[in-house]
Formats: C-alpha cells, structure tokens, sequence
C-alpha cells in the first residue's frame, strides 16, 4: 500500500531543502572570506638594528589587528644589502608576484617601490625626508598610493647637537655619511646649520660603501672634538668600526638613533625604530582591511621622544658623566 504525500508536505520539504542549501552557501562565503590570504613584501635596504626593529614592529602590529603569518598573511622579505641596485630588482619582482601591499623599510627601498607601482600600496618607515625624496605631495595629503612614517623628528637633532656643543664644548663635529643617500644628505644639511648656530663647525667626510667607514673615520682624528653619525645606511651597518675609532682615540660619538647608541655611541636624541615600524603596521591594516587608502592617511611622525646617554661608551671616550645630565636626558647602563 502506497503513502500519499500531499502537496503541502512536498512543498514543505522543498523549502526546508532550499534553506539547507542557502545556509550551506553563506556558511561557505563566510569560510572563504575567513581564509583569504595576504602577500606582502617587505623590502629593507640594509641590515642592522634600528631597520631590523622597525621590521619586527610593523610585522608585530599587523599580527595584533588579525593578519597573522602562516595563517592569513605571508610575508617575502628581502634585503638590498645597502645595494641601489637590488631594491628595484627587488620592487619590480614584488610587482611581478602581485603582491597586496609593499612595506617599504629605508628611503632607497621606498623610492624604488613608487618606481615600480603607482597601484600597489607602499607603506614605508626610516624615512628621513619623504616629501624631498619625492615619495609624498605634502605629510598631510600623501597623494597615490604611499604613506608611511618618517624617522625625521623635527627636534631630535637639534637636542643632540646642543648637547655636543653645551656639555661636551666640541666646536668642531666630524661626520661620516654616503652622500648617495638622500636622506643622510638633508640630515648633514640639518647639522651643518644648527652646528653653525651653536658656533660649531662641520668636518665631513663621505664614503659610498661599508668598506670604507673605517678609514673615513680615521681621517677625522686629531681634526675634530667629537663626531656624529646621521640615520645612514651604509655608515650604521659598519657602526662597529665608527665605534672601535672613537674609544681608541678617545673621541666622543654620538648617533641619529638610540639602537646605534645603545651600541657604543655616547648619546642619541631619538625613538625606537621598533615603534615607528609598528605605527606603519596599524596604517597597513586598514588599508588591508579596506577601511583607508594611502592616499588617505597623513605620513606620521616618530612618537616618545627622548635624550639618552651611554654612561659605558662615555668613560670608554674618556668623557666624565656629569650627575645633572639626569635632568636632560635618560642614561643607558646597559640591556
């Protein structure tokens, strides 16, 4: 005997069939929305510390805002080797690869990101002038598709330099530098005229690779009462020998930022690179998130400003710590 199913019950079923398989499709966008996948490249110019940190601070604020490495970002990191050359080769690949946004660690690795891309996003940091290197229209209004973070606060270097010139009395400053860097050229610029104002002169001495700081600094003994080493690339990578220099010859250092400080330089008016990498991380995923464009998000400053003095690297230059420097600065004993 055969059961006679209704119409109604059939078109019950159907319903309740359709419903099954519309939930199934939403759960299965929603999976797929869960799971997407993004590629980022990082392009750093040099290895060493202050650009290392700012690296590990912008992978670290991506991590915090839910894009994770290994589970829904990818990171292809590449390092330039302080090489012009590489950082296209590396910007152009990154393009080729298709790659979602471009974190842009270092002046020479932003420029040659822009180069390669006016549609990928670029979010650099360790940058000195970014408006000077063409990167940016204004701070405020970045324009295309870059923004980032400047390593350029607009008081840091006039505190180091007041405080060569107060407290040490140097009246003549050495300074080593790559003039193939732009931004350690506008950073020269801006000591050689607060060293002016302070009645201080400038000795300069350029290199345009790692190999040569040390004999670039040996030039400047016996010439100068102190020496300063800007954010430079090529010079930081080989600070060691900028440092070996100073102790053996007694001559007071100073640096453009604390981790070279931190090092062996006597002091440094600055900011962790670390967090200017993890500002430039939060802008990155908004960006990923769709919430800003580039084009929307003023470059941001350094944050935390601060004078610290190496008490170490002081009595290793034959420099007496005064007990009142507490009042102006912060001291270093060591990590």
């Amino acid at each position: 005997m055969k059961k006679k199913i209704s119409a109604a019950s059939l078109i019950m079923a159907g319903l309740i069939a359709l419903g099954g398989c519309g939930s199934d499709a939403a759960n299965s966008n929603k999976e797929e929305g869960q799971t997407k996948q993004y590629n980022i490249g990082i392009t750093q110019f040099a290895e060493h510390p202050s650009l290392d940190a700012a690296t590990e601070g912008f992978k670290k604020a991506l991590e915090e805002k839910g894009f994770k490495e290994g589970e829904n970002v990818e990171f292809a990191t590449q390092n330039a080797q302080a090489d012009q050359n590489n950082t296209q080769s590396i910007a152009n690949n990154f393009v080729g690869d298709k790659v979602d946004l471009i974190f842009a660690n270092a002046t020479p690795s932003a420029i040659s990101a822009l180069n390669a891309t006016k549609e990928i996003p670029i979010l650099f940091t360790s940058v000195t002038d970014p408006v000077g290197a063409g990167l940016v229209e204004a701070l405020d209004k970045p324009g295309s598709n870059i923004t980032g973070t400047t390593d350029n606060h607009p008081e840091a270097t006039g505190k180091t330099i007041n405080f060569i010139t107060n407290e040490i009395e140097a009246k003549k400053i050495g300074v080593v530098y790559n003039a193939g860097e732009q931004n350690s050229v506008v950073q020269v610029d801006q000591v050689e005229k607060l060293a002016e104002e302070k009645d201080a002169k400038l000795v300069k001495t350029s290199v345009s690779t790692s190999a040569e700081v040390k004999q670039a600094t040996e030039s400047l003994v016996g010439r100068v009462d102190a020496i300063y080493i800007p954010t430079d690339n090529t010079v930081v990578s080989a600070l060691e020998s900028v440092i070996s220099v100073a102790n053996s010859k007694k001559i007071p250092l100073f640096v453009g930022e604390l981790d070279s400080m931190k090092k062996g330089a006597l002091a440094a008016s600055g900011f962790n690179y670390y967090d200017i990498g993890y500002q430039t991380g939060v802008m990155a995923a908004d960006i990923l998130k769709g919430d800003k464009k580039a084009s929307e998000i003023p470059v941001e400053l350094p944050k935390d400003l601060k004078l610290m003095i190496n008490k170490k690297a002081a009595e290793e230059q034959g420099v007496k710590v005064k007990p009142e420097w507490e009042k102006i600065g912060e001291f270093f004993e060591g990590e």
